[in-house]
């Protein structure tokens, strides 16, 4: 079997056009985008999939479309009612326009980190403590907004923002401890204030009835004796109070 003799130019043709293929072909997943530059000017954003680049003259700079979970450094910030507070947080963005998050800003992630600080630190200083803890979904939403506001020029979106942890000085957790004490005795209070006023008013209607109807008392008082006599109790002396009306009939002179 004879064989073809290659010779050195054309087996320098062949390799020099696999290494101008291999270093065009360019393979992007589906989550990424590649910026493309030619010359130094932007092309545009390219992929996913498989495209080619003219080696030395196109540059791609590669981007992750996925969301990026930033956590916000914590901070010890004062609150609007000059309370000290430690706060962290967690960011959520991604990058929605490749071509400004590479041209527009020179690192967005680290920028974005910093717009986060200083925002977190302002909007938590304009709101007080008891918003804080109560009401974070709306310091959430506030700080997205703001965010999200500052980041749009550079492609990004910011999707959430999450206050993580609020921690309070120790004298402060114990003053929030004794008035919370102090507002569930209150409550207490007011509540067994007004069984007793319901209590009482129950028994002035009660009263009233009774003393409408004589009848109606008597039969309440046997009611009572019928109770005493079957509680079984024989160790016990009971003393009874006997209405003067039953002893009315025997108190009468005989004519």
């Amino acid at each position: 079997m004879s064989s073809f003799p290659v010779s050195p130019l054309v087996g320098g043709i062949i390799v020099a056009v696999f290494l101008f293929l291999w270093a065009s072909v360019r393979v992007l997943k589906e989550y990424e985008r590649g910026v493309v530059f030619r010359l130094g000017r932007l092309i545009g954003a390219k992929g996913p999939g498989l495209f080619l680049l003219i080696p030395v003259v196109d540059k791609m700079v590669r981007m992750d479309l996925r969301v990026i979970t930033m956590s916000v450094e914590r901070q010890e910030l004062m609150t609007r009612d000059n309370v000290p507070t430690t706060v962290d947080a967690v960011l959520y963005f991604r990058v929605v326009n490749p071509n400004d998050a590479v041209t527009k800003v020179e690192n967005f992630v680290s920028a974005t980190a910093l717009i986060s600080q200083t925002t977190l630190r302002s909007v938590i200083g304009q709101s007080e403590l008891d918003d804080l803890l109560a009401h974070r979904d709306k310091i959430n939403q506030s700080l997205q907004q703001i965010i999200d506001t500052h980041t749009e020029p550079w492609g990004i979106k910011v999707t959430a923002v999450e206050v993580r942890d609020v921690s309070l000085p120790d004298g402060m957790k114990r003053a929030m401890a004794r008035q919370a004490e102090v507002e569930r005795e209150r409550r207490a209070k007011v509540i067994n204030a007004e069984g007793e006023f319901q209590a009482s008013q129950r028994l002035a209607e009660a009263a009233a009835i009774l003393s409408r109807d004589p009848a109606a008392l008597q039969l309440r008082y046997l009611q009572t004796l019928t109770e005493i006599s079957s509680s079984g109790n024989t160790n016990t002396n009971t003393i009874v109070p006997v209405p003067i009306d039953l002893l009315t009939a025997f108190m009468r002179k005989p004519a």
